[in-house]
């Protein structure tokens, strides 16, 4: 569509069930938030993953959402050729400010019903780690809520525990 002139190049949009969606703009809080994510994750997962930011995900032929990041199966060609799919997807993860709702009620279930194994939301205003697991096509089966003072580890990588507060900014 762009292409096309329908869309211009530099709208921050996405699809998402078909459905064209304007992404919102980034505060300062959901781009630190992403740089502490990118920091932990490269230094407790280098080499064996490779790590997207603000990149698509091919979903399905009507989901291609651009996520805060994306932790996948390293490819040879860092994804040329294609966008991962759910089979390549280790973990998703939202940075969420002003999409909270958006992100848990909307997101989260087109996720699962895609297949992704685990889905993680960040709620930088109160704190917490909304983690998604077990997928189905009637949503995740499983959500937990941290705060900051707990641990987490991907599903995929267990031995890799993150402590939720180093994803949030220290509290004054």
């Amino acid at each position: 569509m762009a292409e096309s002139g329908i869309l211009q190049p530099d709208e921050r949009i996405e699809l998402l069930e078909g459905q064209i969606i304007q992404m919102a703009a980034k505060g300062t809080a959901h781009s630190a938030a992403v740089s502490r994510i990118e920091s932990v994750l490269r230094a407790r997962l280098a080499g064996e993953v490779l790590l997207r930011f603000q990149d698509p995900v091919r979903l399905n032929d009507y989901s291609e959402p651009e996520l805060d990041v994306a932790v996948v199966h390293p490819d040879p060609l860092y994804y040329e050729d294609h966008h991962p799919n759910p089979s390549e997807v280790y973990l998703l993860i939202e940075v969420s400010d002003t999409t909270l709702k958006f992100d848990r009620e909307t997101k989260a279930p087109a996720y699962a019903c895609s297949g992704i194994t685990e889905y993680w939301v960040l709620d930088v205003n109160d704190r917490k780690l909304h983690v998604y697991q077990v997928p189905s096509a009637e949503g995740y089966q499983s959500e937990t809520i941290l705060s900051a003072g707990l641990t987490v580890a991907p599903l995929a990588f267990p031995d890799c525990v993150i402590a939720v507060r180093e994803l949030l900014r220290s509290q004054a």
